[in-house]
C-alpha cells in the first residue's frame, strides 16, 4: 500500500521529466546510494571490498557501456574486453609518460581513446549489421590483444607484457587502501550511471532505440545513420575504456593483454542478458548475478557436502557454474527476454496494483 501514485501531482515539465518521478523511488535511490557512499565502508571488511564489491562496480560499467551499444542502439558486439584492455593501457601509458598527468584525466583519455579504437571497428556498422558485425567487433578482440601483446611499447617493454598500475594520488591523497578505491570506483560509476540514464532518455537515446527497432524506418524520418551508430559506438567504448583503467588500477593492480580475452568478453555479454538488454539497471544486477553467483555456489558446497555425506569432485563447482550459466541464459531468452529488471519492473508494477487483481 506504500508504493503509490495517489496525490503526487507534477505541475511542470520538469517535474514531469525527471528520472524517478515517484517519490518512493527517489526516497529508495537516496536511501540505497547513501547506503553505499557511508555504511558499506563502515561494515564491508577488505575481502568484500577488494573482491567482491569493486569488482561488482567494475563490471557493471562496463557491462553498461555494452547495453548502451547493443540494448539501446541495437549494435552487436563482442569486443567489450578489448576497448577494456585499451583504456586500461592508454592510462597506464599516459601516467608513465605525461609528466603530471593526474589520475582522473588519465582515465578520462583511456576512455577517450578506446572510444577512438572503437569508432574506428564500428565503421563496418554502417553496411552490416546482426552476426556479421559481431564477427566485426570479434576482430577488434583479437587484433587489440595481439597489438598490446607484439608492440613492447605498450607495455614498456616488459618481457612479459604485463603491466604495474601506478599508485592513485589525488590532490595528494593516496588511494592505497581498500576502502579509498572503493570510493573511487563508486564516485566514477555513480556518475556515468547518471549520464547514462540522462543520455538514453535524451534525443540521442531515443535515435539509438529507434535505429535499434528498425533503421530503415530510423533513415526515412532523418536519423543520421553514421552519425548515431558511430556515437554508439564511441559512447560504449568510452565507458568500457573506463572500467578498463579501473581494472587496472583499482582492482587488480597488474594486468596482462591476456587478462582481457574473449572469454571476458563473453561475461560481460551474459551479464546484460541475464540482467536486462536495454536497461540500465539491467546492467548492475547482471553484473551482480553473475560476480555473487559463483561465491554462492563456493559457500554452499561445504554444507551440502556435509549434508549429503559425499565428497564432491573439485572441479564440480566451476563445471557447475558453466552450467548454470548457459541454463540460465537459455531461461531468459525463452522466458523473459528482458531479463532481471522486467522482473523488477513487473513487481513493481504490481505492488503499485495490490490487492486489485487488474
Amino acid at each position: 500500500m506504500l508504493y503509490r501514485e495517489s496525490g503526487q501531482f507534477k505541475s511542470s515539465y520538469a517535474a514531469d521529466q525527471q528520472i524517478f518521478p515517484i517519490l518512493q523511488d527517489r526516497v529508495a535511490v537516496g536511501v540505497l546510494v547513501a547506503f553505499a557512499f557511508v555504511v558499506v565502508p563502515l561494515i564491508a571488511n577488505q575481502y568484500w571490498l577488494s573482491a567482491i564489491l569493486i569488482p561488482f562496480l567494475i563490471f557493471s560499467l562496463a557491462a553498461l557501456g555494452l547495453n548502451l551499444l547493443t540494448g539501446y542502439a541495437g549494435q552487436l558486439s563482442l569486443g567489450t574486453a578489448a576497448f577494456m584492455a585499451v583504456g586500461a593501457f592508454a592510462a597506464y601509458n599516459l601516467m608513465l609518460r605525461v609528466p603530471g598527468m593526474p589520475i582522473i584525466g588519465a582515465f578520462v583519455l583511456g576512455g577517450v581513446v578506446a572510444a577512438l579504437v572503437g569508432i574506428l571497428f564500428g565503421l563496418p556498422s554502417l553496411r552490416i549489421k546482426g552476426f556479421y558485425l559481431a564477427v566485426a567487433t570479434l576482430a577488434a578482440q583479437f587484433f587489440v590483444v595481439w597489438a598490446l601483446t607484439k608492440f613492447g611499447w605498450f607495455s614498456n617493454y616488459s618481457s612479459s607484457g604485463v603491466i604495474n598500475a601506478q599508485q592513485i594520488t589525488i590532490l595528494g591523497y593516496a588511494f592505497d587502501t581498500p576502502v579509498r578505491k572503493y570510493m573511487l570506483t563508486l564516485a566514477i560509476v555513480a556518475v556515468l550511471a547518471l549520464a547514462a540514464k540522462n543520455m538514453v532518455r535524451s534525443s540521442m537515446g531515443r535515435a539509438w532505440m529507434a535505429v535499434r527497432d528498425m533503421d530503415v524506418a530510423a533513415q526515412v524520418i532523418g536519423i543520421r545513420m553514421l552519425y548515431t551508430k558511430l556515437l554508439a559506438f564511441a559512447i560504449s567504448s568510452f565507458y568500457c575504456g573506463v572500467a578498463g583503467a579501473l581494472y587496472a588500477f583499482c582492482y587488480l593492480g597488474t594486468v596482462e593483454p591476456e587478462g582481457f580475452n574473449l572469454d571476458l568478453s563473453f561475461r560481460i555479454l551474459f551479464m546484460i542478458i541475464v540482467g536486462g538488454v536495454g536497461s540500465v539497471l539491467g546492467s548492475f544486477l547482471g553484473a551482480g548475478f553473475i560476480v555473487l553467483f559463483p561465491i554462492l555456489l563456493n559457500t554452499i558446497a561445504g554444507p551440502l557436502e556435509r549434508m549429503l555425506g559425499i565428497a564432491l569432485p573439485a572441479g564440480l563447482m566451476s563445471n557447475l557454474e558453466l552450467i548454470t550459466f548457459g541454463a540460465l541464459i537459455i531461461f531468459f531468452l525463452i522466458v523473459e527476454p528482458q531479463g532481471l529488471a522486467r522482473l523488477w519492473q513487473i513487481t513493481k508494477e504490481k505492488l503499485r496494483l495490490w490487492p486489485f487483481p487488474h
